[in-house]
């Protein structure tokens, strides 16, 4: 969806969901947000969803987290939205031990396998 900042972010997801044909009852099984609550954002009685909620949705429409995080107003812009989430996501400070091993590990893979490509 190409972005489109005069359109709320009820709006947005609203003809997200319908476009997928999906009900609120069906978006609610499969990202545990109510039902309710969904309507209300849908609807723009309910003002500035957190990020989770947000990443949730993005995930499920196959959108861009940074597009619907500006559109709430959480972030100014998209590229600072994404930027944030990165730097969160990867951040030391949230990582486990275990879990920074794997990055490493994928990395290095990841690395090897685009040399063996050159």
């Amino acid at each position: 969806m190409a972005p489109d900042l005069k359109k709320t972010l009820g709006q947005v997801i609203k003809e997200l969901r319908e476009g997928m044909r999906f009900s609120l009852r069906t978006v609610e099984e499969v990202t545990g947000i109510s039902n309710a609550y969904l309507s209300q954002l849908e609807n723009d009685k309910a003002k500035k969803p957190s990020a989770n909620i947000l990443l949730k949705l993005s995930e499920l429409y196959k959108i861009d987290f940074g597009y619907l995080l500006s559109l709430a107003g959480i972030v100014e812009n998209e590229s600072a939205a994404n930027k944030a989430f990165g730097e969160y996501v990867f951040s030391k400070e949230i990582l486990t031990k275990d879990e920074e091993e794997e990055l490493l590990q994928y990395l290095k893979f990841m690395r090897l396998r685009d040399n063996k490509k050159l």
